[in-house]
């Protein structure tokens, strides 16, 4: 038997999609068959993810859609521009170490205006049309640091974890109509600002590799893994989700963490 994850005549908005796991997305989408719109704030980042992902996915059709999902008034005319989304990848997230006692309430604020608002804001937008539609995803890209938060980062883990909520409740607004409302749970991924982070926390005279098993040993022990989840490996999930296939999947907080989250559900 085999299994066909097929998006075509699907509309796919990822945002934060010009790096990282937000363009490992938009490449799973886009090879699945879906229209893609990539989406960040600069124009030229936007231009230069599009055109690397149509030569690495040349039978994939791909957008550019440069706007900061953070500002309402951005989202409006976004939204305007791009009415008809099936696929909704609240993929947008910002982190980085601060003591939890150095933390002013202007960074609190900033965290939950990109991790949390600009999802809710988005999700608020698009969701009546997919219930209208009958069928529609929205996926939210959680972490890890929702369920175990980390000392280093207690805004990131908070905010995380705000949006898991927001999820289970978006997936009860949509109960009944065909739309599915998920959250996926990333663990540890390897990902250009992952690297800066990770030197930022041990030795930043060691090379990538040791710098990398330095960091799981001493910072996420608990990882199953052991070892960087790479963007693809997030994506796969993702586009599962996005199918046909995950129909009976919603309001769930599903981890591809590499078991970093010591628990039995998922």
């Amino acid at each position: 038997m085999s299994i066909s994850l097929d998006l075509s005549g699907r509309t796919a908005l990822v945002t934060g999609s010009t790096g990282g796991i937000g363009l490992a997305i938009a490449h799973g989408l886009g090879r699945a068959g879906a229209q893609v719109l990539v989406n960040g704030r600069g124009a030229a980042r936007v231009e230069e993810a599009v055109d690397r992902l149509a030569k690495e996915v040349p039978e994939g059709r791909f957008t550019g859609v440069a706007a900061d999902v953070t500002d309402a008034d951005a989202v409006e005319r976004l939204v305007a521009a791009h009415p008809e989304v099936d696929v909704l990848v609240n993929n947008l997230g910002v982190f980085g170490a601060t003591p939890a006692l150095e933390i002013d309430d202007d960074e609190w604020r900033r965290y939950f205006d990109v991790n949390v608002l600009s999802a809710v804001r988005l999700t608020r937008a698009y969701l009546p049309r997919m219930q209208e539609a009958g069928w529609g995803r929205v996926l939210n890209i959680a972490s890890d640091s929702a369920v175990v938060i980390p000392a280093e980062m207690i805004h990131y883990g908070t905010s995380k974890a705000a949006l898991l909520a927001a999820s289970r409740g978006f997936a009860k607004a949509a109960a009944g109509t065909g739309v599915t409302v998920n959250a996926v749970i990333a663990g540890p991924t390897h990902t250009g600002g992952v690297e800066d982070f990770v030197h930022s926390l041990v030795d930043p005279g060691l090379g990538w590799e040791e710098a990398q098993r330095e960091f799981m040993r001493t910072h996420r022990p608990q990882s199953l893994l052991q070892r960087l989840i790479e963007p693809e490996e997030i994506a796969n999930l993702v586009v599962y989700l996005a199918s046909d296939l995950a129909s009976a999947t919603t309001g769930g907080a599903l981890r591809v963490d590499g078991g970093y989250v010591d628990s039995i559900l998922p």
